[in-house]
């Protein structure tokens, strides 16, 4: 596994981590993903999969990197601090390692949000803040919001059918040392070569590129997002064998060529 610097923190986490929406797979495909070194481990409020997160990484939490978010309803500063204890709670640890705010609210200041989140890090509670979902302009009225912490993650949708982000945010983010965590990096599961799904015009050249690579369609797809900078991918699943899958897409690199083909099968 390849890591990344998490924003300008000096703290690396994986390219490929785990990912926990509508994750029904038990313990072992996240302690599978942890042996292979995707020790980002990302789940949320909204999720209700924190407490299967916190009893697979039981016993591990050295390992891992965890992350979780506050509900978009829940930024209220008295809010924020009641949902961190929650989440806490729910994972059975002491302290998040990044805590996300998981939708911008346009009805709560955004500075009484960021004071929450400032003294969650006071406290000890969390160690780094981040979001998820922002747009460069929430981004930059959230930054303009702290005072003392750097937001280091935006999570936001960004695969090879959906590359609305690369116009402004990874932009922006690479300028201002803020990762991009990419969720659903495999699209709905269509980038994953399986055949139920209705093929795309784009597959053909996905499929040829990972002939030519000797990888699966998966893994081209992931590595494709990885080719981005500033960019790491958490994709979810729900057995072993396909965590495998996902983290044996790290540790090499599609050549430029290959990204340009991808680039223009799946155009932005």
């Amino acid at each position: 596994m390849e890591y990344r610097e998490l924003g300008n923190t000096g703290e690396m986490v994986p390219e490929i981590g785990l990912g926990t929406w509508k994750y029904r797979g038990g313990p072992e495909p996240l302690q599978k993903g942890i042996d292979l070194g995707a020790n980002l481990i990302d789940t949320a409020e909204m999720y209700k999969t924190e407490d299967a997160v916190g009893a697979a990484i039981k016993g591990r939490r050295s390992e891992v990197f965890l992350a979780t978010k506050v509900l978009g309803s829940n930024l209220r500063h008295d809010a924020v601090m009641r949902a961190a204890e929650t989440s806490l709670h729910l994972l059975d640890e002491d302290v998040l390692d990044l805590y996300q705010i998981h939708w911008s609210n346009p009805s709560i200041p955004i500075s009484e949000t960021m004071g929450a989140m400032e003294e969650l890090v006071d406290r000890g509670m969390v160690r780094y803040i981040g979001v998820s979902n922002f747009s460069m302009i929430e981004m930059q009225e959230a930054q303009q919001a702290m005072t003392k912490y750097p937001i280091v993650s935006n999570q936001v949708l960004y695969n090879l059918k959906r590359r609305d982000i690369e116009r402004e945010l990874i932009p922006y983010c690479v300028d201002n040392h803020i990762t991009i965590i990419a969720y659903t990096p495999l699209a709905d599961g269509s980038l994953s070569g399986n055949s139920r799904y209705r093929p795309d015009k784009g597959d053909s050249v996905l499929n040829q590129v990972a002939q030519e690579t000797d990888k699966t369609a998966a893994q081209v797809a992931l590595n494709w997002c990885l080719s981005r900078p500033n960019v790491i991918v958490i994709p979810k699943s729900d057995s072993i064998n396909r965590t495998i899958e996902n983290c044996e897409a790290s540790g090499w690199s599609l050549s430029p060529q290959q990204v340009t083909a991808l680039d223009e099968a799946y155009p932005a």
